[in-house]
């Protein structure tokens, strides 16, 4: 275990073997950091948060701190959980649930690269990439290897679905369907196909890639009704794993 001397590590936090904290880091009370964890220079970490381990917290980033949200109510105990091997890049905050046992979540894997913001709530599951500067609103929530491009902003309660890739700088103000590639066309945020670079780099089969290029056309491009639309790729696409 490496403790910068000009850092801070308040009596009660617990730190896993071989963690490292830079100097004039701060690490609050209530945090747990797992095995291998890196806090670099004048990292925060505060409230109760909990990092699994191999992670790399960069400098100047801060967890864990109190929630924007003006419904916070003093004495409300919530909580930041983060996964094993996730990197959270240089002064990204991510903060406190609202609600008394709220959580916010970043899973394993995941790479939150600088200036981002997980606000209350927010939950991103494993292998998210999430690009310099994006703002994900309260109750946001990522799924499994979605990967949102810089300066992206998610409205409240939005989703991004597996696999799904979104454009830079894109407003995201309703659900990015999983698989799908989603941007910003002339200042309204579209649908505009299927995340063909993604699906093939983690091993999905052309036949796969195919039906999903087909549910895309019926949903989105046929000038279809929804219903429609779910009836034709109910029985013309080829259901594949």
């Amino acid at each position: 275990m490496k403790i910068h001397p000009t850092s801070i590590v308040e009596d009660g936090a617990q730190l896993g073997a071989d963690v490292e904290i830079g100097a004039y880091a701060h690490i609050g009370k209530d945090v747990k950091l797992g095995d291998g964890t890196v806090v670099k220079q004048g990292a925060i970490i505060d409230g109760h948060t909990t990092i699994g381990s191999m992670c790399q917290i960069f400098p100047y980033a801060c967890i864990g701190m109190k929630t924007q949200d003006l419904k916070y109510q003093d004495g409300s105990v919530s909580y930041v959980e983060i996964g094993d091997r996730t990197v959270i890049r240089e002064f990204a905050t991510v903060h406190l649930g609202t609600a008394d046992g709220e959580k916010t979540i970043i899973g394993s894997d995941c790479l939150f690269m600088c200036y981002c913001h997980a606000a209350h709530g927010v939950i991103l599951g494993n292998h998210c990439i999430c690009s310099n500067s994006v703002q994900l609103a309260g109750d946001v929530h990522l799924n499994d290897w979605a990967i949102v491009g810089g300066c992206a902003a998610a409205h409240q309660f939005c989703t991004v679905g597996e696999h799904a890739m979104v454009g830079g700088m894109t407003k995201i103000r309703q659900d990015a369907p999983p698989f799908m590639l989603t941007d910003m066309v002339e200042g309204a945020m579209k649908v505009i196909g299927v995340n063909v670079v993604g699906l093939t780099r983690r091993g999905f089969s052309r036949e796969s890639i195919q039906a999903l290029k087909e549910a895309h056309r019926f949903l989105y491009r046929d000038g279809l009704n929804r219903s429609q639309a779910l009836d034709r790729v109910e029985h013309d696409v080829e259901q594949t794993p």
